[in-house]
């Protein structure tokens, strides 16, 4: 019952979870518990690589909740997964102490190379675990809610609303660039050594952290398909569909774009907290509005407003970019450009719509055999009737006179 509630009839969404909540027990115990020699060892690399699609899969995810659902292209996304891991990277900056080159035991390397006095003010409670995470959902939320307010009041809609978001993406990435602003500067935040005092860089750590991406991703299915089945899911529709019709029937359509927003923020913020420990650095790199449109690109070829179609997107994207890279990495920006060109005009629906479309032509084909199959059966059952040519007397006379013979 409850499952039915929430997941609907779609057998693809319970799958998806039970899946990952699989690769959560089963990928830790094969690369630690199992001998480097054996076909089954999966390498503490590979753990970390896939660890970091399953991050792309929850930021793909949080993209899909806005745009497949309210109808609200974000060219955005990337600052607020940057925003979440730069979060985590000062947690994990003040957990060094005094083993970093210079063994200051309260300011990082970078503020001292620098000359910095003392540590800035908002830097202040990032020693603790807890008031990183609560950083991590509040920054990025709180700037999706400022952003959106000020938006979706305006009536800003369409490529106007999807170049403001890039902008905003941009300017944070020139903010961040700057030494002054205490976040690393070009360079950004690395060389962590410890998370709860854990060492990042263990093989244990890191399958806590692959079981950690994929423990949360699943909730952020389950999560995601809670929302799109309620009655509020109905509404985002609503408005994504007939945003106008929405409004006339009395709904604050900037209200429910809003709360999606800021979801879906927090969401990539979430993302980006977890993507940061696994690959060990975080720079305003991550603020490139080309990364917010490799975004875009893997929820297209996926099947936006599937909520599983994302995650398959972000996952093989990112390994066919992974093997692509290492053969040919001069050519891979071309193949990305290509290939969203081409799922936008071969396969609009992306790969997840696809494999429906055959699914629904497969049982429209199977139901037709039958139907035709049932239909032949049914007149080879039926006896036949033989007309017979003689005619009774009675039966001329119940019809008019008897024909007469031509003279």
């Amino acid at each position: 019952m409850i499952t039915q509630r929430f997941l609907g009839a779609d057998r693809r969404i319970a799958a998806m979870i039970l899946a990952l909540l699989a690769a959560a027990v089963i990928v830790p115990l094969l690369n630690l518990a199992v001998s480097p020699q054996s076909a089954f060892y999966i390498p503490p690399y590979i753990v970390a690589l896939v660890g970091k699609y399953l991050c792309y899969a929850l930021l793909a995810l949080a993209l899909d909740l806005v745009w497949g659902y309210c109808g609200i292209l974000s060219l955005g996304h990337g600052a607020f997964f940057a925003l979440g891991g730069y979060a985590m990277g000062m947690y994990l900056m003040r957990q060094i102490g005094s083993r970093g080159v210079y063994g200051n035991p309260i300011l990082p390397d970078f503020m001292v190379f620098l000359n910095y006095k003392e540590l800035p003010w908002f830097w202040y409670g990032f020693d603790h675990f807890w008031f990183a995470a609560l950083m991590v959902l509040a920054v990025p939320g709180l700037l999706a809610f400022v952003f959106g307010w000020f938006a979706f009041r305006s009536r800003v809609t369409g490529v106007y609303l999807s170049i403001i978001t890039q902008a905003m993406t941009y300017a944070l990435l020139l903010a961040f660039f700057r030494n002054d602003m205490g976040f690393g500067g070009n360079n950004g935040l690395t060389d962590f050594k410890d998370i709860l005092g854990f060492n990042v860089q263990a093989d244990a750590t890191r399958s806590a952290l692959f079981s950690a991406s994929a423990v949360t991703l699943a909730l952020a299915v389950f999560v995601t398909a809670a929302i799109v089945r309620s009655k509020y899911g109905k509404l985002l529709m609503a408005v994504r569909d007939a945003e106008s019709r929405t409004r006339f029937l009395g709904w604050r359509a900037e209200n429910v774009k809003l709360f999606a927003f800021t979801v879906s923020a927090i969401m990539a913020g979430i993302a980006g907290a977890l993507y940061v420990p696994q690959v060990g650095i975080i720079n305003p790199g991550e603020f490139e509005p080309a990364n917010s449109i490799e975004v875009v690109i893997w929820t297209a070829v996926g099947g936006r407003g599937t909520i599983v179609g994302p995650i398959v997107g972000a996952l093989l994207v990112n390994a066919g970019k992974s093997w692509f890279t290492g053969v040919l990495p001069e050519f891979w920006l071309f193949a990305l450009g290509g290939l969203f060109v081409a799922v936008t005009l071969l396969l609009p629906k992306g790969v997840v719509g696809m494999w429906d479309n055959w699914r629904s032509q497969a049982k429209a084909l199977r139901a037709a055999s039958l139907a035709a199959a049932a239909s032949a059966e049914t007149e080879a059952s039926q006896p036949k009737i033989v007309r017979s040519a003689a005619r009774t007397p009675g039966a001329w006379s119940a019809a008019g006179p008897e024909p007469q013979p031509a003279e």
